[in-house]
């Protein structure tokens, strides 16, 4: 029972070692990783700016920008 365990264990080890291969290899893949980034680099940037309206003494990288977008 263990040997037969031990077989299953390395065909699944070895068949999602494939699987992740084909997904990284897709474009897919890479779309959403780049959607990811420009999102991250939008709000970055978002948060940047609202740290403007912060007080000098209090100047806080991660301030949150008003309600409504300060507009």
């Amino acid at each position: 029972m263990n040997m037969r365990n031990g077989i299953f264990n390395t065909v699944a080890v070895a068949l999602s070692g494939v699987a992740m291969a084909a997904l990284l290899g897709t474009d897919a893949y890479s779309q959403a990783a780049g959607a990811e980034a420009r999102g991250l680099k939008a709000l970055s940037m978002h948060v940047e700016m609202s740290c403007d309206a912060c007080p000098e003494q209090d100047s806080d990288r991660w301030a949150v920008a008003p309600v409504g977008g300060g507009k």
